[in-house]
């Protein structure tokens, strides 16, 4: 019966967190996302550091990347290092309110973890407002590449060689890669996006790309793309990732990076992975 009271009480708070709640809820179907998936395996690299040091504050914004997309996971997580992650990173009352989003996005098992003695805190929108601490260091490429299976170094070691010879910058293609499957060459999603560069079908016939799951051909297909986007926009290179994840008419549209959200992080994620300075405002 405590189990019972416990989720309900979670239930009736996550109707009252209002219109962030909602928007996340609406989204629920991209939770198994390419992007998504590979935001919150970044993060968990970041957490656990696995070929990277320990960064908990980078793993939240990554988590919180996934969180932007709907993913109950990435509530969950947040929730779980501002609960029992490192002491100087702890806040019992915000943990109980991402704890409470994930619980109202489906994820039963964040009831666990939630802290009856104190209230829920306020969240002001979604976490992309939430700064625990600044991330200083510049994320260590290599070293997380390093880190990861040898099938998926494979595809690193492939998008290095190609992107070298076709003018695209190595370090924006493989980050672009990490951010849209973290190199899986069979990433679907929800959309049909295709493969490692994520490519829907009207980007594979555009470029060129007859089987979509074939690595090299994807790659090429991304590059090329990713090179057309280029001079389009003239070497601006903020430009060509928001136009790469949301396209170039809604670039064109904006007169700049969409103001919308999941574009926003995706835009800063893909210039930190690249070592580029990010833009203000995203």
């Amino acid at each position: 019966m405590k189990f019972v009271a416990r989720k309900l009480y979670y239930l009736l708070f996550a109707c009252l967190v209002g219109v962030a709640a909602a928007a996340a809820s609406a989204q629920t179907p991209e939770l198994e996302a390419p992007r998504a998936l590979a935001a919150l395996e970044q993060g968990l690299a970041a957490e656990m550091g696995v070929g990277i040091r320990r960064n908990a504050p980078l793993a939240i914004r990554l988590y919180c990347d996934a969180a932007i997309t709907g993913s109950a996971e990435g509530f969950f997580r947040i929730g779980r290092i501002l609960a029992r992650g490192p002491a100087h990173l702890r806040n019992p009352a915000l943990a109980n309110a991402y704890l409470a989003q994930a619980v109202q996005l489906g994820h039963h098992g964040a009831i666990d973890y939630f802290d009856e003695s104190v209230p829920f805190a306020p969240l002001d929108g979604d976490c992309s407002k939430l700064e625990v601490a600044p991330i200083t260091e510049p994320f260590d490429l290599d070293g997380y590449l390093a880190g990861l299976s040898p099938t998926r170094r494979r595809v690193a070691d492939l998008i290095r060689r190609h992107a070298a010879r076709s003018g695209v910058d190595v370090r924006i293609a493989l980050a672009v890669a990490m951010a849209e499957s973290n190199l899986d060459t069979l990433a679907v999603s929800p959309k049909n996006a295709q493969g490692v560069m994520q490519l829907i079908p009207g980007t594979q016939e555009r470029f060129g790309v007859v089987d979509a799951f074939d690595p090299e051909s994807n790659i090429r297909g991304g590059l090329a793309y990713l090179r057309w986007l280029k001079s389009r926009f003239d070497g601006d290179w903020p430009l060509v990732v928001a136009a790469y994840n949301a396209g170039e008419g809604s670039v064109d549209r904006y007169q700049g990076i969409p103001p919308f959200r999941e574009t926003q992080a995706y835009v800063r994620r893909v210039l930190f992975f690249a070592g580029q300075a990010s833009r203000p405002g995203i």
